[in-house]
């Protein structure tokens, strides 16, 4: 699957984002092993602490489906910062992923230009057991 679909994916999945206090919509479109794709969208919450990261959301769900070997993430945000994933994600990630997992990053309005990176360059020192 080419870089652009995955993120188109995560662009059609933002729309769905719970973001009343921030107005920051993600999406995130989580490419597994075997082809398939899960999406997830940011979750806020008033208690702010409980909200839930657009990147969480699709690993989640992904493991809830039985997958839980991932091959590349797409990360698409409303305009803003740059949507890279927060500590917790990256983190996250990490439990599931190789370092040299891609993620791509673009703003809403993509048209095929992207940022690319790799887990391991966002979480160079991963903690695990």
């Amino acid at each position: 699957m080419k870089p652009t679909d995955l993120l188109a994916m995560a662009a059609d999945a933002r729309h769905n984002a719970h973001a009343p206090y921030s107005e920051y919509q993600v999406g995130a479109a989580l490419l597994a092993e075997d082809g398939s794709v899960t999406i997830g969208c940011n979750v806020e919450n008033a208690s702010y602490g409980l909200t839930i990261c657009a990147e969480r959301v699709a690993i989640g769900s992904a493991v809830a489906a039985g997958k839980t070997k991932f091959t590349a993430i797409a990360i698409v945000a409303d305009g803003g910062p740059a949507p890279f994933p927060c500590g917790a994600c990256r983190q996250v990630l990490s439990e599931f992923c190789a370092p040299e997992l891609p993620v791509y990053i673009a703003g809403a309005g993509f048209t095929g230009a992207h940022e690319t990176t790799t887990l391991g360059a966002l979480l160079p020192h991963a903690f695990s057991l």
